[in-house]
């Protein structure tokens, strides 16, 4: 009678965890797909990130790579019509035209777009003239201090502009890296939380195997236990009789 009550309870105690141990292992093979989806989805994002990152720096780099030629340039004609400016005023015309900067304003000059025909003419006779041209220098200086001033504002345009797309990249990287940084630690938290879940549906899973299989055994035992009782009553009841 004691055993039939032990093995009873221990029956309904394991059809009971049956089902609550079936749910939870659905329940965790679930949030395994999530997990996997979550993380396919990081890594993706992350790849996504990292390749505008590395596409906006290419661009960066080839725009600051443009603005240093153009300011190299930029910073060379500056210079050689300033030299020229000062050396028309003082009178030595002459002897700036056999410098270096004098070939410089000459390449400035002939690929000036924007300079009307009388200035060019003006400016060319000046530079290939040497010593022989003698036109009134105030003229002279005039065109070379407008030429100046224009080159001085679009350099400084130029050098807006740069610093503006300098900034507009720097900020750029900074929300990328913030969001690559973020993604990584999700990728790494739920990479653990996956590992984990997995190890502990394994489990859930073996325990459900023993349980079912305790669960058919004592069963049994009942079973064979209540066949076997009812035996030994019937046999005790025919011994008792007189």
């Amino acid at each position: 009678k004691t055993g039939d009550a032990a093995l009873a309870k221990s029956i309904a105690d394991a059809e009971a965890k049956m089902p609550e141990v079936t749910a939870d292992i659905e329940a965790g093979e679930a949030e395994v797909k999530q997990l996997k989806s979550d993380l396919k989805s990081h890594r993706a994002d992350r790849a996504a990130a990292k390749e505008a990152m590395a596409q906006a720096t290419a661009i960066r780099e080839k725009e600051a790579g443009i603005f240093a030629s153009l300011k190299a340039e930029a910073d060379a004609n500056i210079a050689a019509l300033t030299k020229a400016t000062a050396a028309v005023e003082k009178g030595m015309g002459g002897s700036f035209l056999q410098t270096t900067d004098a070939q410089v304003l000459r390449k400035l000059v002939m690929g000036q777009s924007s300079m009307n025909d009388y200035e060019r003419e003006e400016l060319t006779a000046f530079l290939s003239s040497g010593e022989k041209y003698a036109p009134q220098s105030g003229q002279i200086v005039g065109i070379l201090k407008q030429m100046t001033d224009t080159m001085v504002k679009e350099l400084a345009a130029a050098s807006a502009d740069e610093a503006a797309a300098i900034k507009v990249y720097d900020e750029l990287m900074a929300a990328k890296e913030k969001e690559v940084n973020a993604l990584t630690k999700s990728i790494e938290e739920k990479m653990v939380r996956l590992g984990d879940l997995q190890v502990k549906i394994v489990e859930m899973k073996e325990d459900l195997d023993d349980t079912g299989k305790a669960l058919l055994e004592d069963k049994k035992f009942l079973a064979d236990l209540s066949k076997n009782c009812a035996l030994k009553t019937k046999e005790h009841e025919e011994n008792m009789k007189p």
